[in-house]
């Protein structure tokens, strides 16, 4: 749905601009740029520009807000046509009699007439807002000229002349220099672009009087010699025949280019066949549509950086081809319409996949929060590695915890009555005893949980704090179902372990593997046989020091583990008292590894005098008995070694 959205809203988008007048801007801005990179290394040198500027005002002592002497044209014209010139191209409108010497026009005529190739100009005058006249030159010079064309230009509203003058009742000045030199103007298309060589001043030039009193022939023979104004000093009011073009606003530091250069770069596109032209209007629309459609899907469905570098590959592939389709075939193409449509449907798709993917991380920290810390679910939602599989060793101080007779306690429970109580169960033990000391919880595995702190974040004082979570699981309150007490074991230590994820790129468990992990879960199982809550080997002992009150119950080969294990029971924090029976056990315990079970035998039954339900010494008592039988080996010494879990 989101890359139909997208490919509409681009597709529209570019259609409109290039439909409506507010997109023109785009339009002629990519004939500039285009213009521009596609100026040529070399200038046509077919003509020549003999220009009126302020140098040959003062020089020639003709007035600016004046016609000049015509007998001075009439001059040029004569020695123009001695050089061999091919046609003289006045881009000057004499429309009126010179007022104070009526026989110059004649002389000018005359010229004119001898030379057979003077092409003059005649001004396109518009009188109301539909209606225009040509102000044609006075008759002694239109009849003895080779032909006249219209001088107009038609600037867009920036003052940028982009297209030759479209054919009317007069051809164009540049048309009809281009027919004398034997161009076929009805071959011609009728929209056409104008193709500039350079900047203003770019095409060969000579000043009027330079020109006039030259001897150097050779500069004209053979050319086309164009003759006109380039003053920029007017009076208020005065028209000016000056215009910007594509280069003015990147190259050009004079700005502005003279009529007749506009002329004379008009006609050699046509004598050269190198002018400009634009696809069929349709076809323009159906490419726009196109790529709009495409590029607004494409980038509605990538993320938001791989959206910006799609971005700006299209804009890029835009601006390239369009460049290579003008260099190929003379047609440029409104490409910057195109790349309007990228950097919306680019703005587009930021916001939509932003808030998108903002929804999603918040659905995916929530689901994670159901199984990991929060300090996890930031891991994971933050860093796309963490998420990669991958395990490094790292000290754990590690977690394991079970329900005592959970079997025969939830056997016949109904299986909604059931999932109710583990759900709150794991609820209390996780949020009020694990994450609450920054733990992370590994897994539920049946009624049991593993856990360990120190990973992914390291915390130096990570067995207090999984000892503080063992002392809160205990410390809770009891909960009873079907008259049987939810009572829970925990076993702890602490010892290196490979954590990371380790899965498939598709899916990866956050997890500990290792030995340490198998002796905490030992450790956990070991309560079942000592009757106790919470037992944590001599490694988490060590690192604890006397933030909490343990007591040592002895040496313990368990199962799998070739040697054995200092256990001790976790009673209380820092401070809690001790009791009598405490200083009796460690006395009995003593004995036993002494071997003088008789001594022992009799401490641990005055433990029970003083705690009844004391586990550890009714299986040391147990253990006694067993052993008096038994052969220990000389090195014994007070070893117990468990061969079930």
């Amino acid at each position: 749905m989101a890359a139909v959205v997208g490919a509409a809203l681009a597709a529209l988008s570019g259609l409109c601009l290039h439909v409506f007048t507010f997109g023109g801007g785009l339009i002629n801005l990519s004939y500039d740029l285009l213009t521009v990179a596609n100026t040529p290394k070399t200038t046509p040198d077919d003509a020549i520009l003999v220009v009126m500027d302020e140098d040959s005002h003062q020089k020639l002592q003709q007035p600016l807000n004046a016609p000049w002497d015509r007998s001075l044209h009439a001059k040029l014209v004569d020695k123009l046509t001695a050089a061999g010139a091919k046609a003289i191209v006045f881009d000057i409108v004499f429309s009126d009699p010179f007022p104070t010497n009526p026989e110059s026009d004649r002389d000018l005529g005359r010229a004119f007439a001898a030379s057979k190739r003077v092409i003059i100009a005649a001004d396109h005058v518009r009188f109301s807002e539909t209606g225009k006249r040509f102000d044609m030159p006075i008759d002694v010079l239109r009849d003895s000229a080779r032909d006249v064309g219209s001088a107009e230009v038609v600037p867009s509203r920036d003052l940028v002349i982009r297209t030759h003058t479209p054919p009317e009742d007069l051809p164009s000045l540049s048309e009809a220099v281009a027919s004398l030199a034997g161009v076929r103007m009805d071959s011609l298309p009728g929209m056409r672009w104008l193709n500039y060589y350079g900047p203003a001043n770019s095409l060969p030039s000579l000043r009027y009087d330079e020109a006039s009193q030259t001897d150097a022939d050779e500069l004209f023979r053979g050319k086309f010699v164009f003759v006109g104004a380039r003053v920029f000093t007017r009076f208020a009011g005065d028209r000016k025949d000056e215009y910007r073009t594509p280069h003015s606003f990147w190259a050009d530091k004079r700005q502005f280019i003279p009529g007749v250069e506009i002329q004379a770069t008009a006609f050699l596109n046509l004598l050269r066949g190198d002018w400009l032209l634009r696809l069929p209007v349709g076809q323009e629309r159906a490419l726009i549509l196109i790529f709009g459609a495409v590029a607004g899907a494409i980038l509605m469905l990538a993320r938001p950086w791989t959206a910006t570098w799609l971005a700006v590959l299209l804009v890029a592939l835009a601006a390239a081809s369009s460049f290579v389709f003008l260099k190929s075939t003379r047609i440029w193409f409104p490409w910057l319409i195109p790349v309007s449509q990228v950097t919306l449907a680019l703005a587009v798709s930021v916001v939509v996949n932003s808030f998108r993917l903002y929804l999603e991380r918040r659905l995916y920290e929530q689901t994670l929060a159901l199984y990991l810390s929060p300090k996890l679910v930031k891991k994971f939602s933050q860093d796309e590695r963490f998420r990669q599989p991958g395990a490094e060793k790292q000290m754990l101080t590690i977690l394991f915890s079970d329900i005592a007779n959970f079997t025969t306690i939830s056997e016949g429970m109904d299986s909604d009555d059931l999932a109710k109580l583990m759900n709150k169960y794991f609820q209390r033990a996780v949020s009020e005893c694990i994450h609450v000391t920054d733990g992370t919880v590994v897994k539920y595995i049946g009624d049991a949980i593993f856990a360990f702190w120190n990973a992914p974040d390291q915390q130096h004082d990570h067995a207090v704090r999984a000892c503080e979570a063992a002392l809160r699981f205990r410390d809770q309150d009891v909960e009873y179902v079907n008259g049987q007490p939810l009572f829970t074991r925990i076993g702890l230590h602490t010892g290196v372990a490979n954590v990371g994820n380790f899965g498939s790129v598709q899916r990866v468990d956050y997890t500990a593997l290792g030995e340490s992990i198998n002796l905490a879960s030992r450790m956990e199982g070991l309560n079942k046989y000592l009757g106790t809550t919470v037992l944590v080997t001599g490694a988490t002992q060590a690192e604890i020091g006397g933030r909490f009150t343990t007591r040592f119950l002895g040496k313990f080969r368990l199962k799998g583990f070739e040697k054995s294990v200092d256990v001790f029971e976790l009673l209380g924090r820092e401070g809690d008292a001790i009791e009598a029976w405490h200083k009796h056990f460690s006395s009995a315990l003593e004995s036993f590894r002494n071997r003088d079970f008789n001594s022992a035998a009799h401490e641990f039954r005055r433990v029970l005098e003083l705690r009844k339900e004391d586990g550890p010494s009714k299986f040391y008592l147990h253990k006694i008995e067993e052993l008096r039988a038994a052969d220990l080996p000389a090195h014994w010494h007070g070893e117990v070694e468990l061969k079930e879990k």
